[in-house]
């Protein structure tokens, strides 16, 4: 072996003549694969990278240390003492309530005021609540701004106490969902605030919510509104997207912020269940809570119309006042985490996805995004919440091939065999959000329907099927056409067939260019002519 020194090289040149294996390798320095939705005008996918911020989870889920048993122990006897305070107090409320709502029919307008004075009793007693759950004293700074300057108020939302102190405080008038209005005892004391309810997962109801504040935060009879913008409750540490509903008004808002300082108990809500939060609270000498009035915000009269600026500049002051950080996060987040618990998956947190930031993007609804979940976790996804290729297969009924690879390698933006749900949930929108997919949807079903009788039978979609995977067999066909037939009645119909590519938009790509591209390459011409 010839000796080497340290200039010469470690490999010796290959001749020219040797073959020469090449890579084509994309700027983020993976390997490229071709686009299976690229016929839809797709020109690929990109998914924001994972976010570390978790707004919903509780610091003390549990109670650990020598310390905190000690003191639940000591403060059990207090405990009965405090729950005495709280259902008695509940009680006295309750009734003092049901004499201030008795015979009043008209509740279109503001609450009489001499119904508005009893219902004083059930504020006190809302006081002595807040005693017996160990807040004996509360930290204010600021003052609330007079009605008459400031209609409307917003605050960010940790627990279940922010209502109770407010309603003792200020009396408002709340936004709160209609599930609210069937808890016992509760329901009737809210009632008494002249709640506006409203289901959010209704366009109708929230339109109709967004009327109602416009009405009563106009008419200084009302008392001020009330909203909790972020939707649901967090752990404080965050503040997450806002609704928009106080903000469409154009009202002054006055922002108020709530801390809840601790050492070995976090009172946020969070996945913690009603009594045992409400137990922890019994079992401690004295909780903390700061409540801070911030200087009210108001817009321009040029700049009212904008609700979303508005929101964004009241959020970035709250944000600032409790110095903590925004995320894109929102209910649907909290639906998807819930979600994911109740299905006992290892790792729940993993499945949240910054829902207000793809409801931006991709106009998906978090029910819809619930409906992608349940069919992801259906992949049997493994502890760290990856799925790999033959579980995605099985569940799409996909049989692996070329294309197949294709679809999941689009979804794989890591090109790491696996795949995340916000990886599968951003391909799933992009896919579904493509201008040409509804084009798309239409003409591969008029191909299916090779009788034009508005049904494809499981040989027509077969037909169909084997140009794009010839090597389909007959179970292989058959999963696929059960897949389509959502109604189960032996045949697909139109409405089954956009059902099923609504629900799966990623299929699209079974139905091969080859046939949809000279059409789609049309309907792209005539709709940039449009956009010209």
């Amino acid at each position: 072996m010839a000796e080497r020194d340290l200039t010469s090289p470690l490999l010796s040149p290959q001749s020219s003549n040797q073959p020469q294996t090449v890579l084509t390798v994309q700027d983020d320095g993976h390997v490229s694969s071709p686009n299976p939705y690229e016929f839809l005008g797709s020109d690929g996918l990109t998914v924001p990278t994972p976010t570390t911020a978790d707004p919903f989870r509780n610091g003390t889920p549990y109670i650990s240390g020598v310390y905190e048993v000690i003191k639940i122990v000591l403060c059990l006897p207090i405990a009965l003492v405090r729950l005495f305070l709280f259902g008695s107090s509940l009680a006295v409320g309750y009734i003092a309530t049901r004499i201030a709502l008795a015979g009043w029919k008209d509740k279109q307008n503001p609450m009489p005021k001499w119904r508005s004075r009893f219902m004083w009793v059930t504020r006190i007693c809302a006081r002595f609540i807040l005693f017996s759950f160990g807040y004996q004293w509360i930290r204010r700074k600021g003052k609330p701004a007079p009605r008459e300057i400031a209609p409307i108020a917003v605050s960010n939302h940790v627990s279940y106490i922010e209502p109770i102190f407010y309603f003792y405080e200020i009396f408002p008038t709340i936004v709160a969902s209609e599930s609210h209005d069937s808890i016992p005892i509760v329901g009737t004391i809210i009632r008494a605030m002249q709640v506006i309810y409203v289901n959010r997962f209704s366009s109708t109801s929230r339109k109709n919510a967004v009327n109602e504040i416009k009405r009563r935060a106009s008419c200084h009879t009302f008392p001020r509104v009330l909203l909790f913008p972020e939707g649901t409750t967090t752990n404080g540490k965050f503040l997450i997207s806002f609704q928009l509903g106080a903000f469409i008004a154009g009202h002054p808002i006055q922002p108020i912020i709530v801390r809840y300082p601790h050492v070995h108990f976090d009172q946020s809500w969070g996945l913690i269940s009603l009594s045992k939060l409400m137990f922890r609270m019994f079992t401690q000498f004295h909780n903390f809570i700061e409540v801070e009035y911030l200087p009210i915000i108001m817009l321009s009269d040029h700049q009212k119309q904008n609700a979303v600026h508005f929101a964004e500049r009241t959020s970035q002051a709250m944000a600032s006042a409790l110095n903590v950080v925004q995320t894109s996060h929102s209910y649907g987040d909290l639906m998807l985490l819930m979600k994911a618990d109740q299905l006992q998956q290892e790792n729940p947190w993993s499945y949240m996805v910054e829902m207000a930031k793809i409801e931006s993007l991709y106009h998906i609804s978090s029910l819809e995004a619930v409906d992608f979940l349940d069919k992801f976790l259906s992949m049997n996804p493994d502890p760290s919440g990856c799925v790999k290729l033959h579980d995605f297969l099985r569940v799409l009924q996909l049989k692996p091939c070329t294309l197949s690879e294709e679809i999941f390698g689009f979804l794989d933006v890591e090109k790491n065999g696996s795949i995340t749900f916000k990886q599968f949930l951003f391909g799933s929108a992009h896919v579904l959000n493509q201008p040409l997919f509804s084009q798309a949807c239409e003409l591969a079903f008029s191909e299916c329907d090779a009788d034009g009788d508005n049904y494809c039978t499981k040989k027509e979609l077969a037909d169909i099927l084997r140009r794009t995977s010839p090597d389909l067999n007959d179970n292989e066909v058959h999963g696929l056409a059960n897949l389509f037939d959502t109604d189960g009645d032996g045949r697909t119909s139109r409405d089954d067939f956009f059902y099923c590519l609504r629900t799966n938009p990623l299929l699209i790509a079974l139905f091969s260019p080859r046939l949809l591209h000279k059409k789609l390459s049309k309907a792209r011409d005539k709709m940039l002519e449009e956009i010209v």
